[in-house]
């Protein structure tokens, strides 16, 4: 699988109709016809990170670390799914949040990372430590907070689909995760 990482040259699909309007000698008059193509699967996400960070020549020389806040990129972008890079020092983390109905997957390409997620009533908060290698993918519903309580810096890969349309944050409180508030593109 390739993935062309050049910014701002999204991929469109589109089929061409020739419709009965009136032509000329040098033109005939067609309709474009957008199709739209289903969510690529968490699995198809997981093989697009994974493959990614075995190749770190595409996207090592993007990566910066920031002490303010987690630093990130987009990599890639078409109609179906996007790709980001992002770092990670100690002590950062995302807090909990959903991905506005879209599907992902996250690969850690260096370092290590820990994710807490609700696994239910009776599985409570759920903590994985992630190592370096490891992918995780999820559905559209995945709410999880991604933290470095790690000694060194880590960077991820994720892949979503359809793309990031917006992003909701929670608090976890006895009751469970509440809603406190939520961004959109336009706020990376």
């Amino acid at each position: 699988m390739s993935l062309d990482l050049a910014p701002d040259t999204p991929a469109t699909t589109a089929t061409t109709a020739t419709t009965t309007a009136t032509t000329t000698a040098t033109t005939t008059a067609t309709a474009t016809v957008e199709e739209t193509r289903p969510p690529l699967t968490p699995n198809a996400l997981r093989t697009i990170v994974r493959e990614l960070a075995e190749q770190p020549e595409q996207w090592i020389h993007h990566v910066r670390l920031s002490t303010e806040e987690r630093w990130y990129r987009r990599l890639a972008a078409d109609e179906d799914h996007e790709v980001w890079l992002i770092s990670w020092l100690p002590g950062q983390s995302t807090g909990f949040h959903d991905h506005g109905g879209s599907r992902g997957a996250f690969t850690v390409a260096l370092g290590e990372l820990e994710e807490l997620s609700l696994g239910g009533p009776e599985q409570g908060l759920l903590i994985r430590r992630i190592q370096s290698g490891t992918a995780r993918a999820f559905g559209p519903e995945y709410v999880h907070d991604v933290r470095n309580t790690a000694s060194g810096p880590a960077v991820t890969l994720h892949a979503y689909s359809p793309p990031l349309q917006s992003m909701a944050h929670y608090e976890l409180r006895a009751g469970g995760l509440v809603r406190t508030s939520e961004e959109g593109p336009d706020q990376w």
